[in-house]
């Protein structure tokens, strides 16, 4: 059974922020994927690995996703092992949802997991967050 991640996408304020971020040689792993490297492994791997996606978070508004290719070890300058999340370089932008801030990152069902936007609204240009916020707070997006 398929299960997602959330998290939250702490300094970037829009999609395209996160896409030129993981444009950069930091954001990549030695394969050139995009990667997001966590202290905490998740428990439920399998489930996450079973299709699962990194629904990213942008000042209180779940926006966009990417599917999780598979979970590495990464050991860090202190020795310490993490968890890097290979993500596909695809990001899907989805229906804006309101999600309340957390730390770390949280697993989401599929079932509560905000619909892939259309084909043709996916290249829209994006609403200022703060009304796009408002808007789907209010069951307008």
């Amino acid at each position: 059974m398929t299960v997602h991640l959330v998290k939250l996408c702490v300094g970037a304020e829009r999609v395209e922020d996160l896409t030129a971020w993981q444009a950069s040689a930091r954001a990549k792993g030695p394969d050139g994927l995009p990667r997001h490297v966590t202290r905490m492994w998740p428990k439920r791997a399998d489930e996450v690995l079973d299709g699962g996606s990194l629904y990213w978070v942008f000042k209180g508004m779940l926006l966009c996703r990417q599917r999780i290719l598979r979970l590495d070890p990464v050991e860090g300058g202190d020795g310490i092992t993490r968890c890097g999340i290979v993500l596909d370089p695809e990001t899907v932008r989805v229906t804006a949802t309101p999600k309340r801030p957390f730390q770390g990152w949280r697993y989401l069902k599929p079932e509560d997991a905000p619909r892939d936007l259309a084909p043709g609204r996916a290249s829209e240009e994006a609403l200022p967050p703060e009304l796009e916020s408002a808007l789907a707070e209010i069951g307008v997006l």
